[in-house]
């Protein structure tokens, strides 16, 4: 709920506005995580408001979102769809009973999560209907939703806009490629189109260079005139509306 009184206020006080003149916002979310205790508090580290996508069939799932909410980052559940597999994971096919059992006891395993997002899905985001009742259900439970956009056939964003549920949708993965020299290109790319659209959504993953080129460069994007922002500050930025590569006219293609 607090997280929806801060959108609120945000879009009240006017923060939903283009960026100042030279400057570029960003948001980076960190999947994968509750896995590795060692790799965890790696993420945990980075400097700035980056986002904690906590898996809900990891060990450590249950005490590293306890453990991120406490030091103050953005929660959210890194939800399993298809074709990930697991307990919790998402089907086509699956009735919708069944989907919103898994989505409890998920979001039991990751608690003070704000909002979630999909974890592979790139059959399971394309199918509208799961979709659509998926986001009204995030809007029941004052949940917001992160289109990781695994696939081009996504419909899950334009369910969300078509609801008007708090969401946004991923421009950048950091790390297809886990090399340092590749993942900082994917940095730079992810600022040129911050810089180009006046924002940008950055996934990664906390592998050992994703974490080394992210602890080294985040500390330097103030100098270069980009100011890292949390994804409710992010979402109450883009005012719900679809960035140029995923729609024209601030609405999703895929409507």
């Amino acid at each position: 709920m607090r997280y929806l009184l801060c959108l609120l206020f945000c879009l009240m006080a006017g923060v939903a506005q283009a960026a100042p003149a030279g400057k570029a916002y960003l948001s980076i979310i960190i999947d994968d995580l509750g896995q590795s205790s060692e790799r965890d508090s790696r993420t945990l580290a980075l400097p700035g408001p980056v986002t904690m996508a906590i898996m809900p069939d990891t060990p450590h799932a249950t005490d590293f979102a306890r453990q991120a909410h406490k030091a103050g980052k953005t929660v959210i559940l890194h939800m399993p769809m298809d074709p990930a597999t697991g307990p919790y994971a998402w089907h086509p096919g699956i009735p919708i009973e069944e989907l919103a059992r898994r989505l409890d006891s998920a979001l039991l395993k990751v608690p003070y999560a704000a909002g979630i997002n999909n974890h592979m899905g790139s059959r399971m985001t394309a199918q509208r209907e799961p979709m659509a009742w998926l986001m009204g259900e995030l809007q029941r439970r004052h949940l917001f939703f992160v289109d990781s956009r695994t696939s081009a056939a996504t419909v899950a964003a334009a369910e969300a806009q078509a609801q008007g549920l708090a969401h946004v949708s991923r421009d950048v993965f950091l790390d297809d490629v886990r090399t340092t020299e590749a993942i900082g290109a994917q940095l730079q790319q992810g600022i040129a189109v911050a810089r180009k659209q006046g924002s940008a959504v950055l996934i990664g993953h906390p592998y050992p260079q994703t974490l080394e080129v992210l602890a080294r460069e985040l500390p330097r994007l103030e100098s270069q005139g980009v100011i890292l922002l949390d994804l409710p500050q992010m979402i109450a930025e883009r005012g719900n509306q679809a960035m140029p590569a995923h729609g024209r006219h601030g609405r999703y293609s895929n409507r």
